[in-house]
């Protein structure tokens, strides 16, 4: 456990259940932060959820036993050396304690590990509280922008990347 009171768990296949509980949680608080919907994620199958624990690593905020925060990892497939940063969001009770350093702390160790130079993320244009602290861990815009999938493509983003691995 840090010095703030958060503690950072992988989840595995087994965690499916809380893994379910959080994302939904997400969806359901910042629904217009992610691309998939808290609709589409509560069909998701038993299976579907154990996969996406076997393919991206998956990692949560605890405070006083209480999950308050998620972050995944997922290698780029267009880049051996890229990685991603994805479904991040910490929960209201969580925000401001450190909960969202400790989350990107863990994902962008996960990287370096994995051999990553670079990790990327997309984030909305209008999520200041997440810019400010994107740019805090040292990501720094690309120029790259998109927006959301229908029906909210009135939604705007950019991406971010960090370079962890100066290239000689």
């Amino acid at each position: 456990m840090r010095d703030d009171g958060i503690r950072i768990d992988r989840l595995t296949a087994g965690d499916w259940e809380r893994l379910r509980a959080i994302r939904l949680r997400a969806l359901a608080d910042a629904p217009d932060s992610f691309g998939v919907t808290l609709a589409r994620a509560e069909q998701r199958s038993v299976e579907s959820w154990e996969e996406g624990l076997e393919r991206l690593a998956t990692f949560v905020a605890t405070r006083q036993g209480v999950d308050v925060g998620l972050v995944r990892g997922a290698p780029d497939p267009d880049s051996p050396d890229g990685a991603w940063l994805i479904s991040m969001w910490v929960a209201p009770e969580g925000r401001g304690l450190g909960a969202g350093d400790a989350l990107i702390d863990s994902v962008i160790d996960w990287a370096r590990a994995e051999g990553r130079r670079r990790l990327m993320l997309d984030v909305g244009d209008a999520n200041a509280h997440a810019i400010a602290l994107y740019d805090r861990k040292g990501f720094k815009p690309t120029g790259h922008t998109g927006c959301l999938a229908p029906p909210r493509e009135h939604i705007t983003e950019h991406r971010r990347e960090r370079i962890l691995v100066e290239t000689p």
